[in-house]
Protein backbone atom coordinates (compact mmCIF):
# COMPACT_ATOMS: atom_id res chain seq x y z
CA UNK A 1 0.00 0.00 0.00
CA UNK A 2 2.47 2.22 0.75
CA UNK A 3 4.88 1.47 -1.78
CA UNK A 4 1.84 2.61 -4.35
CA UNK A 5 1.05 6.02 -2.18
CA UNK A 6 4.50 6.81 -2.82
CA UNK A 7 4.19 5.59 -7.00
CA UNK A 8 1.28 7.61 -7.22
CA UNK A 9 2.69 10.56 -5.41
CA UNK A 10 5.28 10.77 -7.33
CA UNK A 11 4.33 10.67 -10.72
CA UNK A 12 1.51 13.09 -9.57
CA UNK A 13 5.03 15.46 -8.81
CA UNK A 14 6.47 14.42 -11.88
CA UNK A 15 2.96 15.27 -13.85
CA UNK A 16 2.86 18.68 -12.19
CA UNK A 17 6.51 19.51 -13.14
CA UNK A 18 5.76 18.68 -16.94
CA UNK A 19 2.50 20.90 -17.21
CA UNK A 20 4.62 24.27 -16.12
CA UNK A 21 6.57 23.87 -18.92
CA UNK A 22 4.06 23.52 -21.22
CA UNK A 23 2.50 26.55 -23.32
CA UNK A 24 -0.86 27.53 -23.26
CA UNK A 25 -0.38 27.09 -26.89
CA UNK A 26 0.13 23.59 -26.88
CA UNK A 27 -2.20 23.13 -24.74
CA UNK A 28 -5.41 24.33 -26.61
CA UNK A 29 -3.87 22.61 -29.97
CA UNK A 30 -4.24 19.48 -27.73
CA UNK A 31 -7.23 20.60 -27.09
CA UNK A 32 -8.73 21.11 -30.21
CA UNK A 33 -7.18 17.90 -32.53
CA UNK A 34 -9.12 15.70 -28.86
CA UNK A 35 -12.14 17.68 -28.89
CA UNK A 36 -12.84 17.23 -33.07
CA UNK A 37 -12.14 13.98 -32.28
CA UNK A 38 -14.21 12.92 -29.04
CA UNK A 39 -17.17 14.74 -31.50
CA UNK A 40 -16.76 12.29 -33.81
CA UNK A 41 -17.13 9.50 -31.10
CA UNK A 42 -20.53 7.21 -32.20
CA UNK A 43 -20.17 6.48 -28.21
CA UNK A 44 -20.88 10.59 -27.92
CA UNK A 45 -23.06 11.14 -30.88
CA UNK A 46 -25.74 8.60 -29.76
CA UNK A 47 -25.69 9.35 -25.97
CA UNK A 48 -28.58 11.15 -24.34
CA UNK A 49 -26.58 12.24 -21.23
CA UNK A 50 -23.04 12.97 -20.57
CA UNK A 51 -21.46 14.38 -17.42
CA UNK A 52 -18.29 15.81 -17.92
CA UNK A 53 -15.43 17.46 -16.32
CA UNK A 54 -15.22 21.56 -16.53
CA UNK A 55 -11.18 21.84 -16.97
CA UNK A 56 -8.78 24.05 -14.98
CA UNK A 57 -7.30 27.00 -16.02
CA UNK A 58 -3.64 24.88 -17.06
CA UNK A 59 -2.33 21.44 -16.89
CA UNK A 60 -4.95 19.79 -19.28
CA UNK A 61 -7.04 19.79 -21.70
CA UNK A 62 -10.23 22.19 -22.48
CA UNK A 63 -13.77 20.77 -22.17
CA UNK A 64 -15.56 23.91 -22.58
CA UNK A 65 -16.29 23.07 -26.66
CA UNK A 66 -17.77 19.67 -25.68
CA UNK A 67 -20.41 20.93 -23.46
CA UNK A 68 -21.30 23.44 -25.94
CA UNK A 69 -21.81 21.32 -28.81
CA UNK A 70 -23.66 19.24 -26.38
CA UNK A 71 -26.39 21.41 -25.48
CA UNK A 72 -26.84 22.55 -29.14
CA UNK A 73 -27.25 18.67 -29.81
CA UNK A 74 -29.99 18.78 -26.83
CA UNK A 75 -28.02 15.95 -24.60
CA UNK A 76 -28.70 16.36 -21.10
CA UNK A 77 -25.39 17.47 -19.52
CA UNK A 78 -24.36 16.66 -15.74
CA UNK A 79 -21.00 17.96 -13.95
CA UNK A 80 -19.53 17.66 -10.45
CA UNK A 81 -20.64 19.06 -7.27
CA UNK A 82 -17.93 18.85 -4.84
CA UNK A 83 -20.28 18.73 -0.92
CA UNK A 84 -19.91 17.05 2.44
CA UNK A 85 -22.11 14.40 3.90
CA UNK A 86 -21.47 13.09 7.12
CA UNK A 87 -17.90 15.07 7.55
CA UNK A 88 -16.97 13.08 3.88
CA UNK A 89 -16.05 15.34 0.77
CA UNK A 90 -18.28 13.31 -1.97
CA UNK A 91 -18.60 14.28 -5.65
CA UNK A 92 -22.31 13.68 -7.43
CA UNK A 93 -23.25 14.47 -11.09
CA UNK A 94 -25.55 17.84 -10.94
CA UNK A 95 -27.34 18.73 -14.11
CA UNK A 96 -26.18 21.98 -15.58
CA UNK A 97 -29.28 23.93 -17.23
CA UNK A 98 -27.60 25.64 -20.60
CA UNK A 99 -24.94 27.22 -21.76
CA UNK A 100 -25.38 30.50 -19.95
CA UNK A 101 -25.50 28.78 -16.84
CA UNK A 102 -22.10 27.13 -17.82
CA UNK A 103 -20.92 31.02 -18.62
CA UNK A 104 -22.08 32.32 -15.28
CA UNK A 105 -20.06 29.55 -12.96
CA UNK A 106 -17.87 30.85 -10.42
CA UNK A 107 -14.38 29.71 -10.25
CA UNK A 108 -13.62 27.38 -7.32
CA UNK A 109 -10.37 26.93 -5.13
CA UNK A 110 -8.49 25.28 -8.15
CA UNK A 111 -10.31 27.71 -10.41
CA UNK A 112 -12.42 25.27 -12.08
CA UNK A 113 -16.12 26.97 -12.81
CA UNK A 114 -18.24 25.09 -10.14
CA UNK A 115 -21.86 25.29 -8.52
CA UNK A 116 -22.61 27.31 -5.85
CA UNK A 117 -24.25 25.91 -3.08
CA UNK A 118 -27.29 27.86 -3.43
CA UNK A 119 -27.47 26.80 -6.88
CA UNK A 120 -28.23 23.39 -5.64
CA UNK A 121 -31.39 22.14 -4.57
CA UNK A 122 -33.92 20.81 -6.88
CA UNK A 123 -31.24 19.93 -9.15
CA UNK A 124 -30.87 16.98 -11.08
CA UNK A 125 -29.03 14.35 -10.26
CA UNK A 126 -27.33 11.66 -12.10
CA UNK A 127 -27.09 9.29 -9.68
CA UNK A 128 -30.71 9.86 -9.39
CA UNK A 129 -32.40 10.39 -13.11
CA UNK A 130 -32.56 7.79 -16.19
CA UNK A 131 -28.48 6.82 -15.59
CA UNK A 132 -25.67 8.42 -17.91
CA UNK A 133 -24.51 7.29 -21.07
CA UNK A 134 -20.97 8.98 -21.02
CA UNK A 135 -18.83 10.49 -18.83
CA UNK A 136 -15.49 12.32 -19.58
CA UNK A 137 -12.91 11.73 -17.15
CA UNK A 138 -10.26 13.38 -15.99
CA UNK A 139 -7.20 12.61 -15.03
CA UNK A 140 -2.94 13.60 -14.00
CA UNK A 141 -1.52 10.53 -15.99
CA UNK A 142 -2.68 7.60 -18.17
CA UNK A 143 -1.27 4.38 -19.44
CA UNK A 144 -2.46 2.22 -22.83
CA UNK A 145 -3.99 -0.28 -20.32
CA UNK A 146 -6.30 2.36 -19.19
CA UNK A 147 -5.21 3.00 -16.39
CA UNK A 148 -6.13 6.49 -14.91
CA UNK A 149 -4.46 8.90 -12.14
CA UNK A 150 -6.54 10.74 -10.58
CA UNK A 151 -5.53 13.97 -8.40
CA UNK A 152 -5.50 12.17 -5.15
CA UNK A 153 -9.41 12.60 -3.85
CA UNK A 154 -10.89 9.73 -5.37
CA UNK A 155 -13.94 11.40 -6.26
CA UNK A 156 -14.63 9.77 -9.88
CA UNK A 157 -13.73 6.36 -8.18
CA UNK A 158 -15.98 6.85 -5.53
CA UNK A 159 -18.69 8.23 -7.52
CA UNK A 160 -18.13 5.15 -9.80
CA UNK A 161 -18.73 2.56 -7.16
CA UNK A 162 -21.83 4.40 -6.04
CA UNK A 163 -23.13 4.44 -9.37
CA UNK A 164 -22.46 0.58 -9.71
CA UNK A 165 -24.14 -0.24 -6.69
CA UNK A 166 -27.68 1.46 -8.45
CA UNK A 167 -27.27 0.55 -11.89
CA UNK A 168 -26.68 -2.70 -13.77
CA UNK A 169 -25.20 -0.33 -16.71
CA UNK A 170 -22.35 1.61 -16.10
CA UNK A 171 -21.75 4.66 -18.70
CA UNK A 172 -19.02 4.40 -21.01
CA UNK A 173 -15.56 6.23 -19.43
CA UNK A 174 -13.93 8.51 -21.62
CA UNK A 175 -10.84 10.10 -20.43
CA UNK A 176 -9.09 13.29 -22.39
CA UNK A 177 -5.26 13.07 -22.40
CA UNK A 178 -2.68 15.20 -23.33
CA UNK A 179 0.03 13.25 -25.28
CA UNK A 180 2.30 14.53 -22.29
CA UNK A 181 0.03 12.62 -19.83
CA UNK A 182 0.30 9.13 -21.31
CA UNK A 183 3.13 7.32 -19.16
CA UNK A 184 4.69 3.56 -19.80
CA UNK A 185 2.59 2.66 -16.20
CA UNK A 186 0.04 3.92 -13.75
CA UNK A 187 0.65 2.25 -10.30
CA UNK A 188 -3.00 1.10 -9.63
CA UNK A 189 -4.65 -0.42 -6.70
CA UNK A 190 -8.00 -2.32 -6.49
CA UNK A 191 -10.48 0.28 -5.93
CA UNK A 192 -9.07 1.95 -9.08
CA UNK A 193 -11.60 2.29 -12.14
CA UNK A 194 -9.91 1.71 -15.36
CA UNK A 195 -11.34 3.83 -18.30
CA UNK A 196 -12.76 2.37 -21.55
CA UNK A 197 -11.32 4.63 -23.98
CA UNK A 198 -8.71 7.32 -24.35
CA UNK A 199 -8.33 10.47 -26.95
CA UNK A 200 -5.05 11.94 -27.16
CA UNK A 201 -4.28 15.24 -27.95
CA UNK A 202 -1.84 14.10 -31.01
CA UNK A 203 -5.12 12.74 -32.56
CA UNK A 204 -5.09 8.97 -31.17
CA UNK A 205 -8.03 6.93 -30.20
CA UNK A 206 -7.48 4.09 -27.76
CA UNK A 207 -10.11 1.86 -26.92
CA UNK A 208 -10.31 -0.86 -24.27
CA UNK A 209 -12.62 -3.03 -26.14
CA UNK A 210 -10.81 -3.47 -29.44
Amino acid sequence: MMAFQTAKRDLRKHMRDTWKNMSVAVINQQSGVATNRFLSLPEYQNANSIAVYLSMPTGELSTRSIVEDAFKRGKDVYIPYIHTVEKMSVMDMLALESMNEFESLQPDKWGIPSLQPTQVSGRRNGLKENGLDLIVMPGMAFDQEFRRLGHGKGYYDHFLTRYSELSKKMPFLVALSLHEQMVEEVPVMAHDWRIDALVIGDGQYLDRRV
